[in-house]
């Protein structure tokens, strides 16, 4: 098995330096990899047998175990990268709402979070394919004691939210106008957050929010049913993919296709990611693309 190596960046730090570097970025890969010259960023990672990915330890998608990078999102990675040439995944940890500057100031090649493809975000970079389909979910204590089903219960309450800063639910929230939201850094954060009394609620996808739940049995928490939350009337049906500088169109389009063929093979798709909590609930279908999302184009029927 290859060894994956993870570097740790305050995400702040990574911040501050892509404001001072992104407009000046290229495409090789200057912080992340090792090459750095004057190759695609593809051809710079298959020359060096690595590439880096930019996390942020939210599991169970990209997250750290015993000093292992793992996750559903690695597995894809390993596996696709594999197929190009690329024998080795190294990790660079960072808040979440830091992998696109940090992305764009060539700190890593890819993001590998699960990221929601939104319009806001394909205005800064380049998305794959769909790779999981999205819901969201309420941790709360346990017991309900509040009977919270989705966000909607949150409006016109004096009821204390926690979001993970970058994270759709954060959208959500705003979009709402819930008075008494917070922004955390990480999951950890946000569970501890309604452990200790300071949140009613911690809204996260639903996936991320059971696996913490189940990891941590002692915890007094519970995870409310998966919904679609609904904005403006419309439902907020969503799907996360890999995230590539936009001047990447040769590794998008290289990592695509191997995704294509994993997605389109439920047996395959489910051996790789199904260890992580992922079932065919949450494969694409294909009815949800990457550049409906980027365009905002959302169903507005069923889930």
């Amino acid at each position: 098995m290859t060894t994956t190596r993870i570097a740790r960046i305050a995400g702040s730090a990574i911040a501050i330096t892509a404001l001072a570097l992104t407009a000046g970025c290229g495409g090789s890969s200057e912080g992340g990899g090792e090459g750095g010259g004057d190759g695609s960023t593809l051809q710079d990672a298959i020359d060096n047998g690595t590439i880096t990915v930019g996390f942020a330890g939210e599991a169970p998608y990209s997250f750290e175990d015993g000093g292992e990078l793992t996750g559903a999102t690695v597995a894809l990675h390993r596996e696709i990268f594999s197929e190009l040439g690329i024998d080795e995944v190294d990790g660079v940890n960072a808040d979440f709402g830091a992998l696109i500057p940090g992305l764009n100031a060539n700190r890593f090649d890819v993001v590998s979070a699960g990221m929601s493809i939104l319009p806001e975000r394909c205005e800064q970079a380049l998305f794959s394919n769909p790779e999981f389909m999205y819901t969201t979910a309420l941790m709360v204590p346990e017991g309900n004691p509040e009977d919270l089903a989705t966000m909607d219960d949150l409006v016109d309450s004096d009821l204390n939210v926690v979001t993970m800063t970058g994270a759709i639910e954060s959208d959500y929230a705003g979009s709402l106008g819930l008075s008494n939201h917070s922004e955390v850094s990480t999951p950890q954060d946000g569970m501890d957050a309604v452990t200790t009394g300071r949140a009613d609620a911690f809204a996260l996808t639903g996936i991320s929010l059971n696996w913490m739940a189940d990891n941590n049995p002692d915890a007094g928490v519970e995870v409310t049913e998966s919904f679609v939350q609904e904005i403006d009337g419309v439902p907020q049906v969503g799907a996360g993919g890999t995230v590539f500088r936009t001047d990447d169109e040769e590794l998008q389009q290289a990592y695509n296709e191997k995704l294509d063929e994993i997605v389109q093979d439920e047996d395959r798709y489910l051996e790789i990611v199904g260890d992580y909590g992922f079932t065919a609930e949450e494969r694409p279908d294909g009815s949800l693309t990457t550049q409906m999302l980027c365009e905002g184009d959302l169903p507005t029927g069923e889930e």
